[in-house]
């Protein structure tokens, strides 16, 4: 490898390379000696033009910086500077300067100008260079103006620390840090990052102070729970959350988070803080949320403390999967179940889960009501079966109206309903009818077309009887009470049904 030896020879270049062991050319680093006398000189020409900020010039016009650069010259460098920069000698690197000091070096010659027009006899900046092939160079410079040379600047000693393995590393960092962060940023799932430290703390001093049960500690004291709840400091959350809960930003979700966990949440915290004192740092439930606009929100929460935050929950992820579209559907499956679409009562199979409930657990004693719909048949054929839809929907909505829990109105057949009233007397009995004839009354004032009409029939279960029997005895007198609507109408059961309910019970 050539030496710098064959650099142009002069006293600014025997002042640094004669010394004790030529220090200069035996250097382990790349060095250069360079003459900054054209800068110099080219400062005082803006100084006495009344150029007073340096930056504010430059930035004006970067082609001041080009000006600038053009003026220094370069008067040697060591033998690893020729190697770094992949030159076979010190007239190849002196020819292609502007190889070397491509892309964006103006930027950091701009701040080093910067340095030395403030006053400072070194600089520092980072730059990126580029070898003789092509290759990027990360370099650190430090330069100083050599002593005696104050004046002119006509010698300057810049050292060249190759750093790219470091700022490649750090790139990757950074790179990996904004994939990281994008990640979480636009996850289709809502994520939290919170600081449980507090909560910590607080269990911990339970724990201090010799509580063994805990579940039974926070039923006995539920203000722990609270108190817990308010302790959580939310550190961050991503896009989607904001979407999810309805909130412009981020400021504004935080604010009002009293409003997104309220009602019920602090039964499920109840049990994620006893999962946590067990030790479980991971969990997985579902939860009811509310979003800023006061939707109920049911999401699948799972709660992880993050690695190397054990010891004080300092930093945790909470990940919210938005499962209200699937709980609503499982509701609806679940009502269709239980429940007659075209009447909005309860269904037959209803009817016969809730009687065996009642035969086994009560409570008694338990009256039941048979109720038929008078007349659907005729209605059908001579109407139309849309209009003996609408007088069965009017059937719904007036027992619907009359029946509320702990009693139930079902639709058991095409034309037939049955109510279950547990602990009832008969007596009570009576008043519900009463309270049906009341409602059909109004019902028929306020539809036109189809007269409603029902023949009902009560029993209610005596000692030891069971339930099914009642059944029996319900019906047939329903049956009696159909038989006098239909001689009362002077009509057989397939003729035009009119009249008022009419209830048949045993003296």
């Amino acid at each position: 490898m050539p030496s710098s030896a064959e650099a142009p020879m002069d006293a600014r270049y025997e002042a640094v390379s004669t010394g004790d062991l030529g220090l200069f050319e035996l250097a382990p680093i790349p060095l250069w000696i360079e003459d900054f006398s054209g800068v110099k000189a080219l400062f005082d020409e803006w100084r006495d033009a009344g150029v007073t900020s340096i930056r504010e010039h430059l930035e004006e016009d970067p082609g001041r910086v080009k000006a600038a650069a053009d003026r220094i010259g370069l008067i040697a460098v060591n033998a690893c500077t020729l190697s770094l920069f992949e030159a076979g000698g010190f007239d190849e690197l002196a020819a292609n300067l502007d190889q070397v000091f491509s892309g964006d070096m103006l930027d950091s010659h701009r701040e080093e100008l910067i340095q030395l027009w403030e006053g400072r006899t070194a600089f520092t900046s980072y730059a990126v260079n580029y070898t003789l092939s092509g290759r990027r160079l990360d370099v650190q410079l430090k330069a100083r103006i050599l002593p005696g040379f104050e004046d002119d600047w006509s010698c300057v000693l810049i050292a060249t620390e190759d750093v790219s393995e470091r700022e490649e590393g750090r790139r990757r960092l950074v790179a990996s840090e904004a994939f990281t962060q994008g990640l979480f940023e636009h996850s289709p799932i809502s994520l939290w990052v919170e600081d449980f430290s507090a909560v910590k703390a607080l269990i911990d001093d339970v724990r201090a102070r010799g509580v063994v049960d805990f579940r039974t500690f926070v039923d006995v004291h539920p203000e722990f729970v609270s108190r817990c709840m308010s302790e959580i400091r939310v550190i961050d959350v991503n896009q989607h959350t904001l979407e999810l809960f309805c909130a412009a930003d981020k400021p504004a979700l935080l604010s009002r988070l009293n409003e997104v966990f309220r009602d019920g949440m602090e039964q499920y915290f109840r049990e994620q803080l006893i999962d946590l004192w067990d030790g479980k740092l991971f969990q997985q439930r579902e939860v009811v949320n509310y979003s800023l606009e006061s939707d109920e929100l049911h999401v699948h929460m799972q709660f992880s403390v993050f690695p190397g935050r054990e010891a004080d929950w300092s930093l945790v992820q909470v990940a919210l999967t938005d499962i209200t579209a699937r709980k609503k559907a499982e509701a609806y499956l679940e009502y269709l179940g239980k429940h007659d679409v075209l009447t909005k009562l309860y269904n037959r199979s209803f009817f016969v889960d809730e009687l065996n409930r009642l035969e086994r657990k009560g409570p008694t004693p338990v009256t039941l009501i048979v109720v038929d719909l008078n007349g659907l048949k005729p209605v059908n054929d001579h109407l139309g079966h849309a209009a003996g839809d609408a007088l069965l929907r009017r059937a719904g909505e007036v027992l619907n109206k009359a029946v509320a829990k702990p009693c139930h109105a079902a639709r058991i057949g095409g034309d037939e309903f049955i109510v279950l009233m547990p602990a009832t007397s008969e007596a009570e009995g009576l008043e519900m009818i009463a309270t049906i004839e009341d409602l059909v009354a109004v019902n028929n004032q306020f539809y036109p077309g189809a007269h409603l009409s029902f023949s009902l029939g009560l029993a209610t279960a005596g000692p030891d009887e069971r339930l099914e029997e009642v059944v029996k005895r319900a019906d047939m007198r329903m049956y009696e009470a159909k038989r006098l609507h239909y001689l009362k109408a002077g009509l057989d059961r397939r003729g035009k049904a009119e009249g008022d309910v009419e209830p048949a019970l045993n003296a």
